[in-house]
């Protein structure tokens, strides 16, 4: 029996309107080369100066992950050799980061938490992108000089499952505290995985071999999962110290392999040395103050959904797993819809139509869907009709009352109405009545079926059952 271990080291791309060393924007989709000028180039003689914003986005993460929030930190140069590194070094922290010692909670499947440690959360300078058309290459350098908060893990998390919890935890994080977008699609949420296994039980770290850029939760999972195979079988066949080195390794999405990219570089290759353009950042207390002020974050908005709304803790993970969801439900809930309908109607109905798509592409609202729940509780329309109404939502921009009308699934609630169409199908039914009256109590459904068809599904189902009973009781 074999252990994973597991260290990862995300990077999140800093939402902030300018770059890290200079007022380049950092929108996303532009033409290529034309977010750039002389600093974020590395031109001779141009000097970097720090974005404030940049700073205190990370100061709240800190704050975020009950981590030391250091005062004074420092920049370095990071040498290395790529055609999209304009300078020719990254301009990184390497010996003081601006946060050290955090962490963060994760729930496993038997429902245990656990602790995963951050031992560092650096600010760095973005690479610009490689593209590659047969065989041509070019260098887009609009991302570089975009500002990246790198954040490194303990080696905690000993299976896939765990480190797609942490991320998915971490990824929420940043969104509710606003500091990135995260959008994986476009690289401002990517991970490095570092991975080694070793005998259950035993205590020692065996050949790291790292799985750059993954961009998608699933992508990591399936990485994860091929790397152990290939380092458990080499294991087994006596050939780990030959197949297992210490090296940076590719997964390739189409056949969800592992591929060897280049040999892993230690810290001293890359001749770390302070960057002598950068003047070491001290943080002031205003900035420090400020950075405490964070939002509700997920842990915390789930533990009051459970309190204060009396719903179960599973469905309070999955609203607030995501800070668009977390909006969404309790914008339902101040427009009066129940939590426990809402739950349902928000987590399996919606999610349910929108297919994979997030929760801000949906095109009926939280005032729409409140609507409808309120429709429900208030007999309006069954909970079949209301299925009937959100599937004419999604396809149509109208409102609920209109909906129901236009499809008419209005519940019919009268009495009168309803215990003539019971008077009936009881008269229809009179054999079927005495066997009920003799104790054949099964019958009861076979009549409010009958009602039911008779109304053609827009009896209130809670009324037709009130007076059956009553009818055939007398």
């Amino acid at each position: 029996m074999f252990e994973v271990v597991i260290g990862l080291e995300v990077h999140a791309q800093l939402n902030t309107k300018t770059k890290i060393f200079c007022s380049c924007p950092t929108s996303f989709g532009e033409e290529p080369n034309t977010n750039v000028c002389p600093v974020c180039l590395g031109l001779p003689g141009a000097l970097p100066v720090l974005n404030e914003e940049a700073v205190r986005k990370a100061i709240s993460f800190g704050y975020a992950i009950n981590a030391t929030v250091n005062k004074k930190s420092i920049f370095n140069r990071k040498n290395y050799f790529y055609p999209d590194l304009p300078k020719g070094y990254q301009i990184s922290q390497f010996e003081i980061p601006i946060v050290e010692n955090g962490e963060l909670f994760i729930t496993l499947k038997d429902g245990k938490t656990k602790r995963i440690g951050i031992t560092r959360a650096h600010l760095e300078e973005d690479a610009g992108k490689n593209i590659h058309h047969g065989n041509e290459s070019y260098v887009d350098l609009n991302r570089a000089g975009t500002p990246l908060l790198e954040i490194v893990s303990e080696p905690d998390m000993r299976s896939a499952e765990e480190a797609v919890e942490y991320l998915k935890k971490l990824h929420a994080i940043v969104r509710y505290l606003d500091i990135s977008d995260a959008n994986m699609q476009e690289g401002s949420f990517r991970c490095d995985v570092n991975l080694s296994i070793r005998p259950k039980g035993d205590d020692k770290f065996y050949t790291r071999v790292e799985i750059k850029n993954l961009n998608s939760f699933r992508f990591i999972q399936k990485a994860i999962e091929y790397e152990v195979e290939r380092q458990i079988e080499a294991w087994e066949d006596g050939t780990y110290e030959e197949e297992v080195v210490q090296e940076t390794r590719l997964f390739d999405t189409k056949t969800f392999e592992t591929k060897s990219m280049r040999g892993k570089e230690d810290s001293a290759e890359y001749r770390y040395f302070p960057e002598p353009d950068l003047l070491p950042v001290i943080l002031t207390e205003e900035m420090l103050e400020s950075g405490k002020n964070i939002p509700e974050l997920p842990d915390e908005k789930k533990e009051r959904f459970v309190k204060d709304y009396k719903i179960k803790e599973y469905d309070a993970t999955v609203i607030t797993a995501s800070v668009e969801m977390a909006r969404f439900f309790e914008e339902m809930i101040d427009e009066g819809a129940s939590p426990k309908l809402a739950v349902n109607w928000l987590t399996v109905e919606l999610v349910g139509r929108l297919k994979g798509e997030p929760i801000e592409k949906s095109p009926v609202n939280a005032k729409k869907l409140a609507s409808l729940v309120k429709r429900i509780e208030d007999s309006t329309i069954s909970g079949k009709g209301a299925k009937e109404v959100l599937d004419h939502l999604m396809e149509n921009d109208i409102e609920v009352d209109e909906a129901i009308e236009k499809l008419g699934v209005k519940q019919v609630s009268d009495d009168g109405a309803i215990l003539a169409m019971i008077d009936e199908i009881l008269s229809k039914n009179a054999d079927k009545v005495e066997e009920y009256k003799a104790g054949k109590e099964k019958l009861f459904g076979f009549f409010v079926g009958q009602v039911m068809k008779a109304s053609k599904g827009s009896a209130n189902p809670q009324l037709v059952n009130k007076l059956l009973k009553e009818r055939l009781s007398s």
